[in-house]
């Protein structure tokens, strides 16, 4: 059960997030919001919905797709979309591998993750997005810390942390020069456990590889990750069946799962308030190396 507090401070946060997306949708002209099938855009689609009801929401939904996904999230994107009558345009690294704009990674711990940045920005420029809504929160990583609500992007697309407007009052900087566009982050100020709660509270449906399962995992220095086709093998990988379930969703070669029996929300809640490892601690591409994220982001990753 949800106490009292609990639910007020769920509707400050949800209230600010509504905020931030009116923001968008009244200071730029062509705003599309980033959805993974995850539960932090789940729960950006859904405030958005709530922001302009009994409206449509005013902009598309873009997923960029790595071709490595889980299905059960394509599945349950899928659906989702239709349910909330939105928009949707998918973009594809393949396609950006095709075209020679990406180059497929190769060895034991290949990813395609990093490439997604490629096709990311191709898609912004092809469709002239003037601002990327995105579930990125501030307790996640430490580079995602350094984000304001409105982040600026340059023309190339990066990101300068040093660079930032302030957001005093929480007022907000939309202003642009021509090929630059803003990246916005409406649940920075969430977290893991507050989008826990705010699914609980309002009754959202996610994916279920979120929950425990049966399922085919690879154990790599600690690294559970799910065996698929699309993750490399390299010798003494052994296959064991185990009860596990996700706290993060991303690409099937890099996100890693933690063994739960975790079956409802609220077990789940239990679990995450006992943890003690971050949730992206699970998370292949972010131990590449200590900036990893801050790396990526530089170039205009998510």
């Amino acid at each position: 059960m949800l106490s009292s507090y609990n639910l007020n401070h769920l509707q400050e946060i949800e209230a600010e997030s509504i905020y931030i997306i009116r923001e968008v949708a009244a200071q730029f002209e062509n705003p599309v919001l980033l959805f993974s099938g995850g539960k932090d855009s789940i729960c950006i689609a859904h405030i958005a919905m709530k922001a302009f009801y009994p409206a449509k929401i005013p902009f598309p939904l873009m997923h960029i797709d790595t071709g490595h996904n889980f299905k059960e999230t394509i599945d349950f994107r899928d659906a989702f979309v239709d349910k909330l009558g939105a928009k949707i345009i998918v973009r594809k690294v393949q396609e950006t591998i095709d075209k020679g704009r990406a180059v497929e990674e190769k060895g034991v711990n290949a990813s395609r993750n990093i490439l997604q940045t490629t096709t990311l920005l191709d898609a912004i420029e092809e469709f002239q997005f003037d601002a990327a809504l995105g579930g990125a929160r501030r307790d996640e990583e430490k580079a995602r810390a350094k984000e304001r609500f409105f982040s600026h992007r340059d023309e190339f697309g990066q990101w300068d942390p040093k660079n930032q407007r302030p957001e005093l009052w929480l007022l907000l900087n939309g202003r642009k020069n021509i090929g630059e566009h803003f990246r916005v982050f409406p649940i920075s100020n969430w977290t893991e456990m507050d989008v826990w709660q705010y699914i609980l509270s309002e009754g959202l449906a996610l994916p279920s590889i979120y929950f425990s399962h049966k399922r085919n995992i690879i154990n790599r220095n600690g690294l559970l990750l799910a065996d698929s086709e699309y993750l490399p093998k390299k010798e003494g990988d052994l296959t064991k069946e185990m009860q596990i379930r996700f706290r993060t969703i991303g690409d099937m070669t890099c996100t890693g799962a933690v063994e739960s029996s975790a079956s409802n929300l609220q077990e789940v809640i239990k679990e995450v308030a006992a943890s003690r490892v971050t949730e992206r601690g699970g998370r292949a591409d972010d131990k590449r190396t200590e900036t990893s994220m801050e790396n990526r982001k530089r170039e205009g990753y998510f």
